[in-house]
């Protein structure tokens, strides 16, 4: 099974919040995530992928971009994202 990808660009303090869910959640399934953190000011890899952001940003597989985030948004996107896969 290919792997998930969830990249994360965090524009500001309080998304904070979100990346930590994001690592919680995906360490449930440590087997089939690969997870990416982007700090705007810190790293510019992911302007070239998507462009300027202004607002922290969940991406899944490099499509399917979230940026009205909570907890349950980011368990349940990651999730299906894998594809119910059995939590580690």
């Amino acid at each position: 099974m290919a792997r998930v990808t969830v990249e994360f660009i965090n524009t500001c303090s309080s998304c904070a919040g979100s990346e930590s869910a994001i690592r919680s959640t995906a360490s449930r399934f440590a087997d089939s995530v690969d997870v990416r953190i982007y700090n705007a000011g810190q790293d510019f890899d992911y302007l070239r992928k998507y462009g300027p952001v202004s607002k922290g940003t969940l991406i899944i597989n490099g499509k399917k971009k979230y940026d009205n985030l909570s907890s349950d948004l980011i368990e349940r996107v990651i999730a299906e994202a894998v594809g119910g896969a059995k939590e580690t």
